[in-house]
């Protein structure tokens, strides 16, 4: 039986569930070819190497070092297995429709059935505890069926089996791809070689002294120890180091037919230089470099073992935590849900406008920031994370009607909440965090990371970093592990050293994820990462600056929402962290915890109410009740619930935040309450039915309410001509004579009526401003309720079908899909 039709039947066996989480692994049917509803043709598609690749990229270390280890043996009972025609470039295997028509092994080799390798060996090779990823690469399609006494795994596995060692390409190859005849020769020179008559001789001498193992560690001889450092290092694996080396040929630009150069002035690291000069290291592309594979082959240990490690590294530089680790983790929680708040109610009362570069202007983030009492990065981040959970979104309205043929230019696109905000909004505190933390496990952004130190940070960028979520993924994984007790400390004062352990021990959890991080950025470090699709290994090289600085942030965004206290995992960052592992990030853009609809998805489903339940248990409930005190203040100890905050908001002005809640209640104020209709004894009566303790309202507030309530409406300004009356004429004659009111060019017509130039609008903020309080006046005489108009963006949130909609013919989703091939009856149509 051929592998192919071994899979079939094996998945013919699945549960629905079983499949559907395969299928969802696999990034199927999105990522497929049409009539994957034949088993046959399902079975052919897992095994072609695209497929394969994405299934490796979410391996741990000792998964994919026990399916290297197959290869490894396979190779030894087999023989080199034929490669690819077309092998796959540095940045990993990039699979194509033509991929998915070939056959079972992506190619056409040997089927993988022949070069099955004994379970015993393989176990006798790593030692038992393999078993265990046996059984979880064995659910991933990646070890491949009947699953007996004989170990078998897709072709692209064999084709990369140097790669899996963590060995690079073949000197000739790069020297070929990456040098002219000058390089070539300035090689040589550096070696010791003879002069030679043309370019192909003195290649062949390079590429014999690199094979040489005697000749090559009498060169390494007069090494400097920052460079065999290094060379440790990429003798090891992965061989790809960034680095500055190499300039091209080319000007400054990087094609297909360039060439590289020596940079003259070098790249700044005098061992990377050394070997450089000497071969040692060869260009692999834009800033990257490759340690040849006929370099490690000599320098590497053959009879060593090959690499198995079954438990991530320990991290070491922890501390204790202190007594009121949890309670921190509650304050900082429930300040950030009180500052989100804040921000979106001032979105609300002053939209944002939408830079024509993209981004929110940084005078509009400062004055969110003031107005939440949060920094201008803090602020950014709630912005961000509001837009991606659907709170905000950018908004337009309908151009003007005109008169000729032209069109009206768009309106300007302006920031409002959705509607999904109001929903948002009379939530506890607990139920706004949920959205915003679902949605800050899910982004693909590392929204506090800026490693360009001259570029101006803007709020809503486009979430782009397909890093992100991986390293944030790994870092929660990599914390779960840390023993009860310890921490890496606060965010802020995490030093390089404990960042660069976590980071290791997160690389377990995601080969490669140093060079990731990197190359995310800009700066520099060891490029792991990936090469033909297969995880490179986790040599143990130190993470870059770049990566270290988006850890970093990662933690400060974390420690932020109550994810992370004091550098341990929170209930509600374990609650996250399962949220990733149910494949929550799988539908960005739409994200399970803001409304989507679930109920075809159980396993999100439990994941989002495990998050609600931990916030549930971190945040208290908010307070229905305020303090008032004799000074005009109202106290809420701890957050307000949002009826509590709406009452406050109308008739105070909120002062501070913290573990108490300030709002201070003055005449401005009260006539803001007024001016919306309120009454002021069915205020004073709303306001002692939400005194503390039932206790009386202070004589104070009582006396402030009644004397503002008497002068409130003296004076009326009507709408048809805008002119300004009232049954005081000592009032009309006063109003009449104030300086600070001429710009509105009041004129006095009658004893009790003046007239404005400006709009009622006007009007009456100018008298406001001079501390009257007017009311505005219909025509009939009738007193109009002032109320902003409330705008509201659609919400842009997809669900999970919309999110991910395969456009071509049959089966749309996993669940769908599993089901067809299962011969299962059609689910029930979606309910998101």
């Amino acid at each position: 039986m051929t592998s192919a039709d071994a899979l079939m039947t094996w998945l013919t066996t699945r549960t629905a569930e079983e499949l559907t989480e395969l299928l969802e692994q696999r990034r199927l049917p999105w990522t497929g070819a049409p009539g994957l509803d034949d088993p046959a043709r399902l079975a052919e598609q897992l095994l072609g190497n695209a497929s394969v690749a994405t299934a490796l990229a979410g391996l741990n270390a000792a998964e994919a070092q026990v399916l290297t280890a197959i290869a490894v043996l396979a190779e030894q009972l087999h023989g080199p297995a034929p490669r690819a025609a077309a092998p796959a470039g540095l940045s990993g295997f990039a699979g194509t429709q033509a991929a998915h028509r070939q056959g079972p092994g992506g190619g056409s080799g040997p089927d993988p059935a022949e070069r099955a390798v004994p379970r015993t060996l393989l176990l006798g090779t790593l030692g038992g505890r393999a078993a265990a990823e046996l059984d979880a690469l064995a659910g991933r399609a990646l070890l491949l069926p009947p699953h007996d006494d004989l170990l078998v795994v897709p072709a692209l596995l064999h084709e990369r089996v140097p790669e899996l060692r963590g060995l690079g390409r073949p000197a000739g190859l790069l020297l070929t791809a990456a040098y002219r005849a000058g390089e070539v020769a300035r090689v040589a020179d550096a070696l010791g070689l003879p002069r030679s008559r043309d370019r192909d001789e003195a290649q062949h001498l390079v590429e014999e002294h690199l094979r040489d193992a005697g000749r090559l560690r009498a060169t390494l001889a007069g090494a400097p120890p920052e460079a065999a450092a290094l060379l440790a290092v990429l003798v090891a694996g992965p061989p790809r180091l960034r680095t500055y080396c190499f300039v091209s040929d080319t000007g400054g630009y990087y094609g297909s037919g360039g060439k590289f150069l020596f940079r003259p002035d070098g790249s700044g690291d005098p061992g990377a230089d050394w070997l450089a000069d000497r071969g040692l290291l060869l260009p692999a592309g834009p800033d990257v470099a490759e340690l040849p594979r006929e370099v490690a082959l000599a320098l590497r240990d053959p009879d060593a073992p090959l690499p198995y490690d079954p438990v991530p590294p320990a991290v070491l530089a922890l501390v204790p935590l202190p007594a009121g680790w949890a309670g921190e983790a509650q304050a900082t929680a429930t300040a950030t849900a009180s500052r989100v708040e804040l921000l979106l109610r001032s979105t609300a009362a002053q939209p944002l406008a939408v830079r024509k570069a993209g981004g929110v202007a940084v005078r509009d983030t400062r004055r969110l920031a003031k107005a939440s009492g949060s920094s201008e990065e803090q602020a950014r981040l709630w912005l961000d994370l509001a837009a991606n959970a659907g709170l905000v979104a950018p908004h337009r309205d309908a151009p003007p009607p005109t008169r000729g043929r032209r069109p009206a230019p768009p309106q300007p696109a302006r920031i409002l909440p959705t509607t999904r905000y109001d929903e948002w909004l009379v939530a506890p505190p607990a139920g706004r965090l949920v959205p915003l933390i679902a949605t800050w496990a899910v982004t693909p952004e590392v929204f506090g990371h800026r490693p360009a130190a001259e570029e101006t940070p803007v709020a809503l960028v486009t979430p782009q970093d397909r890093y992100a979520v991986p390293l944030r993924h790994a870092l929660l994984e990599a914390l779960a592990r840390l023993p009860d007790g310890y921490g890496l400390g606060p965010a802020a004062a995490t030093g390089d050293l404990a960042l660069g352990q976590l980071l290791s021990a997160a690389a377990w959890f995601r080969p490669g994820l140093h060079d990731e991080a990197d190359r995310a950025g800009t700066a520099g470090g060891t490029a792991t990462g990936t090469a033909g699709g297969v995880p490179a290994g986790t040599a143990g090289a130190a993470p870059g600056a770049d990566a270290l600085g988006r850890a970093a942030a990662t933690l400060r965004e974390a420690e932020l929402l109550g994810v992370v206290a004091h550098g341990a995992l929170t209930p509600v960052g374990h609650a996250v962290l399962g949220l990733l592992r149910a494949g929550a990030d799988r539908w960005f853009p739409a994200v399970p915890g803001t409304g989507v609809r679930l109920g075809r998805h159980p396993a999100l489903h439990a994941a989002v109410d495990a998050l609600r339940t931990a916030l549930a248990g971190l945040v208290p409930p908010p307070r229905t009740t305020a303090r008032f005190q004799a000074d005009l203040t109202a106290v809420v100890a701890g957050s307000a619930a949002p009826e509590l905050t709406e009452l406050l908001s109308s008739v105070a002005d909120r002062e501070s935040e913290g573990h108490a809640v300030v709002w201070r209640i003055g005449p401005a104020s009260v006539r803001r309450a007024l001016d919306a209709g309120s009454d002021a004894t069915e205020l004073a009566a709303r306001l002692a039915e939400v005194s503390e303790g039932g206790l009386p309202l202070p004589q104070a507030l009582e006396y402030l309410l009644k004397d503002t309530a008497r002068t409130h409406g003296r004076m009326r300004v009507v709408r048809s001509a805008c002119c300004v009356r009232s049954d005081d004429e000592a009032l009309v004659l006063e109003l009449s004579k104030v300086r600070s009111l001429a710009r509105i060019g009041l004129r006095r017509i009658a004893p009790t009526v003046l007239i404005s130039t400006a709009p009622p609008e006007e009007t009456l903020a100018a008298l406001r401003q001079a501390g009257y309080a007017p009311v505005l006046e219909a025509e009939t005489g009738t007193t109009v309720v002032e109320r902003a108009a409330e705008e509201r963006a659609e919400n842009p949130m997809p669900s999970l079908a919309q999110a991910r909609r395969f456009l071509g013919r049959g089966p749309g989703t996993p669940a769908e899909l599993a089901a067809a091939v299962l011969g299962l009856a059609p689910a029930a149509p979606p309910e998101d």
